[in-house]
């Protein structure tokens, strides 16, 4: 039966409004059936649509399913760290002070508050490792780029079937004109360093068509991943920052931060943009 939910639309990694990546969270979304909560997230059209429902771990603070306009993710990261401030918003009260532990498809997942900032524990890796021949042949000809362009590759998937290139230089990246019905269901992401002395130092593009999403404005998500194989690699010496959504006109800022236990914590400003009500 129909009924009046609580609705936020909230802009994530950026502190800059409506130059972030958005979306959208139904609060009290208990009842709602998977055919409706896909039908809902097909209907806002965003990259993501989220359902915060009670949780079903004794440690959670919440349970979240996350929806992209073709299918559920087990896990993306924009989408928590924009729950999470839409939960806070609504009253939410955290078990263990600053931090917030959401359960997903993808387990547990911590996230935590800063100064203007939630950052979120880098979830493991399910498939690492250098892309195949064939793969690295098919992303490199739909990119529209040169193999000797490629500065190194990766499986990068915690869930969504990530994969990522690098390049040498960010232009390189905002340069690209991808030919994305060359990859209909890949899930690929491009990144290149900024010159030295940039406000940040990489520039990342994240193209999505496997689950329906050309271009992903900020990903959270594949910063996660590639977040862990350049640290753990040795490819950055500590923490950085990210820039992305440049050529769809947003301004997405991330931090990629390591912490002292090994984990990878990944950080942007989340704002509740809209307020209201949501009828399903």
């Amino acid at each position: 039966m129909t009924r009046s939910r609580t609705f936020a639309q909230v802009d994530v990694f950026s502190s800059a409004p409506y130059r972030g990546n958005p979306v959208a969270v139904i609060l009290d979304a208990e009842g709602l059936s998977d055919e409706e909560m896909l039908r809902i997230a097909r209907w806002t059209n965003l990259s993501e649509t989220t359902f915060v429902l009670p949780p079903a771990a004794p440690t959670a603070d919440y349970r979240l399913r996350i929806f992209t306009p073709g299918g559920e993710l087990p896990f993306a990261g924009h989408p928590t760290l924009g729950s999470a401030r839409a939960w806070l918003d609504h009253g939410g009260v955290p078990r263990s002070g600053d931090v917030i532990v959401q359960k997903c498809r993808a387990g547990l997942i911590d996230v935590r508050r800063g100064e203007g900032i939630l950052s979120f524990a880098a979830p493991p890796t399910l498939r690492g490792g250098p892309l195949g021949a064939a793969d690295l042949d098919r992303f490199v000809g739909a990119l529209g780029i040169a193999p000797d362009q490629v500065v190194s590759h990766q499986w990068v998937d915690n869930g969504p079937g990530w994969a990522v290139l690098r390049l040498a230089t960010a232009q390189e990246v905002l340069d690209l004109e991808p030919d994305l019905t060359r990859i209909p269901d890949a899930m690929v992401g491009v990144i290149g360093a900024h010159p030295d002395g940039a406000e940040e130092d990489f520039e990342m593009r994240t193209f999505a068509p496997g689950v329906g999403v050309a271009e992903d404005p900020v990903c959270g998500s594949m910063n996660a991943s590639v977040g862990q194989w350049l640290i753990r690699t040795g490819a950055v010496p500590g923490g950085y920052r990210v820039s992305q959504g440049t050529r769809l006109g947003r301004a997405g800022r991330i931090t990629i931060t390591p912490g002292q236990d090994g984990s990878v914590w990944v950080g942007g400003a989340a704002t509740t943009l809209f307020r209201g009500e949501a009828f399903a």
